[in-house]
């Protein structure tokens, strides 16, 4: 396991559905319950651990997904932007799982945290199932730089696990 890439966080589990879950490429730096920030294919990636979800902030792009008062609740399923010198690309799905098998893809969203180089996972008091990931790979196609990052928000009580994956890839 890398260093910081599994945390018992010290705070309640804040999300109570995933269809309460807002998306946002605009807002600043919310109260954080663990950050990490890593270089990845030379560019600085700060990845934030919410007591609603998590942020990633890379150059111009400040992704949140959380539960935000106010805010039109729903994830896109795709979204695409240029944002200055970047091409972001974000898809989300939600799955509904039966126990046994919320069970074995929580165990395998710790395993790919806890194996990945540049990572960041926190689990919640109160159910070890409930958990908030971020894994984030990079890769240099053609000499384009391209990041891309995976997270995933367990909501044990229902049994849903909702999956982000995001590219940025500079122009």
């Amino acid at each position: 396991m890398h260093a910081l890439s599994l945390l018992s966080l010290r705070a309640p589990y804040l999300d109570t559905a995933a269809d309460q879950l807002c998306f946002s490429l605009d807002l600043t730096e919310r109260p954080a319950l663990a950050e990490r920030e890593v270089l990845v294919g030379g560019v600085s990636v700060r990845m934030r651990l919410l007591g609603a979800s998590h942020q990633v902030f890379v150059g111009p792009v400040r992704e949140t997904v959380a539960c935000l008062p106010g805010a039109t609740r729903g994830l896109p399923a795709r979204l695409t932007r240029q944002q200055d010198a970047w091409d972001y690309d974000f898809s989300a799905t939600t799955a509904r799982l039966d126990p046994l098998g919320f069970s074995a893809q929580v165990v395998d969203i710790l395993g790919r945290a806890a194996d990945a180089e540049h990572s960041l996972c926190g689990v919640f008091p109160g159910s070890p199932e409930a958990v908030t990931a971020v894994v984030v790979e990079a890769s240099d196609e053609a000499c384009r730089t391209r990041l891309s990052w995976r997270t995933w928000h367990t909501y044990p009580q229902d049994g849903q696990i909702v999956s982000t994956h995001t590219t940025l890839e500079a122009r």
